[in-house]
């Protein structure tokens, strides 16, 4: 049996988050607490208290959902006696999730991960000015009729394809009036539905080269070690294991499209029939559902599910 743990990216984030395991398990709170020093910021109390506005903003979205998962994993390990290198076949983590997966693979520290979210979240933000960019996700119509209507509708580059989630969920990044072209061009050629995203920079997208500017000088003094398994990088949508690799893929990751379709699709090929998505929400395993409905899934966020996850006998 292969197994995959997967790790939520951004828009994930809720107020409470973690809260509950913090409360419950010295182990839970301690990777909270290292988060807080690491970056010289009480994120949690961010986290388990808000505001969400403040929540929401990249640079805190960021480490803030890193940390909730890596809480999880943490628990689990400690309470429970989890091994996730025995029991996952493979880590994926959805565009910030990769960071986390490599976290959770032993490949960089938490606080060095911690670190480089806040400072990834700072970039982004400052790639593009405020109103500048968009995004938009378009439900309901195939990545080759997307392909086309951003190529017609997309004003030369300036709107991409910015996550190509699942068979029937991609998102769209770049100079606003290009996503709002696009936009429109998709619900005249057939998609379900076309709506613009409350996000505050074009991630994904090659406005965001700037941002990829500064993690690149950022990873090159982070120290990273051979993973503990394999990382499924959201820009090969393909296993990766050596650092050097994965250094060069995470600054390529900051503009390139997110394959997360062909990630899951990847580790089916791989053999892949159970897939754990740890942290807050269950975004990851219903975009799995829907693009491998034969696998099995389930998220595990608070002590409750722990105490699930155990009983279904996967530990």
């Amino acid at each position: 049996m292969k197994r995959a743990i997967l790790f939520p990216g951004q828009g994930s984030q809720v107020v409470g988050m973690g809260k509950q395991l913090a409360e419950a398990f010295a182990s839970a709170r301690m990777v909270f607490e290292e988060v807080d020093h690491a970056l010289g910021q009480n994120l949690s109390q961010l986290i388990f208290s808000g505001p969400a506005e403040e929540l929401m903003l990249t640079e805190n979205a960021q480490p803030a959902i890193m940390a909730s998962s890596i809480a999880v994993l943490t628990a689990l390990e400690k309470e429970m006696g989890f091994r996730p290198a025995v029991f996952a076949r493979f880590f994926a983590g959805h565009s910030l999730g990769e960071y986390t997966a490599l976290c959770a693979a032993r490949v960089i520290s938490l606080a060095d991960t911690a670190r480089l979210l806040k400072l990834r979240g700072q970039a982004m933000q400052k790639a593009v000015p405020q109103g500048e960019g968009a995004m938009a996700a378009l439900l309901g119509l195939a990545l080759d009729k997307v392909k086309t209507v951003v190529a017609e509708a997309g004003s030369n580059g300036a709107c991409v394809i910015a996550n190509d989630n699942s068979p029937e969920q991609i998102v769209i990044s770049g100079k606003k009036e290009a996503v709002e072209q696009v936009v429109e061009a998709a619900k005249a050629a057939g998609a379900k539905r076309a709506m613009m995203l409350a996000v505050s920079a074009p991630f994904h997208s090659p406005l965001m080269q700037p941002a990829a500017f500064a993690m690149e000088q950022a990873l090159a003094n982070v120290e990273m070690n051979t993973p503990t398994q394999p990382i499924v990088a959201n820009v090969t949508a393909t296993a990766v294991h050596v650092p050097e690799d994965i250094r060069k893929l995470l600054v390529d990751q900051v503009c390139a499209v997110v394959r997360w379709r062909e990630s899951m699709q990847y580790l089916v090929k791989e053999g892949v029939t159970y897939a754990v998505e740890l942290g807050t929400g269950t975004v990851l395993s219903g975009l799995m559902k829907r693009t491998e409905p034969g696998i099995e899934t389930f998220a595990v966020a608070t002590p409750a599910d722990m105490e699930k996850f155990e009983k279904v006998n996967w530990l």
